[in-house]
């Protein structure tokens, strides 16, 4: 059976000489509590970059064009103890959008330079492969979660 599509998008700016990236924190659901980039769940007959465009609008506020979106890899969560939260996740980055980002029932929508981003606060996989992405790469992996549904126990694939 095919695993739940969702897509998570990066906003990129250059703010003060630095690179920032635009994070929230997760107000409620899965992952409540932890940074995460805006993103969620493709809706039936959606493609990945509408669902990001549309996520990214509802969480921060920000309007971004799908043609705007750098694709940048998927990934796929396995969660052998909670079969349920298993995905797979569209990876986008983006560097043009409109508006300012604003709080959501969603999101605290947060600037953080790419060289200090609190990969603590995030959920285990991130530290594994954002930087490569945040720095223009790409990636294509599997993580496999533990029976605390928090600490990853496995993980295989690429970051280019």
């Amino acid at each position: 059976m095919p695993l739940p599509q969702v897509c998570v998008c990066y906003l990129l700016r250059e703010h003060g000489g630095r690179t920032e990236v635009l994070l929230g924190r997760k107000k409620h659901g899965l992952g409540e509590g932890r940074l995460v980039g805006p993103g969620g769940k493709l809706e039936p007959g959606e493609s990945a970059a509408d669902a990001a465009v549309r996520e990214v609008f509802e969480e921060t506020g920000l309007t971004v064009r799908a043609a705007d979106l750098e694709p940048r890899g998927l990934l796929t969560y396995l969660f052998p103890h909670r079969e349920a939260w298993s995905q797979e996740s569209s990876v986008f980055v983006c560097r043009s959008w409109s508006g300012e980002p604003t709080a959501s029932d969603e999101l605290d929508p947060e600037w953080f330079p790419v060289d200090e981003v609190p990969y603590d606060l995030m959920w285990d996989d991130a530290a594994h492969w954002v930087p490569g992405v945040l720095a223009g790469g790409s990636v294509r992996r599997t993580f496999t979660f533990g029976a605390d549904l928090a600490s990853v126990v496995d993980q295989q694939g690429s970051v280019a």
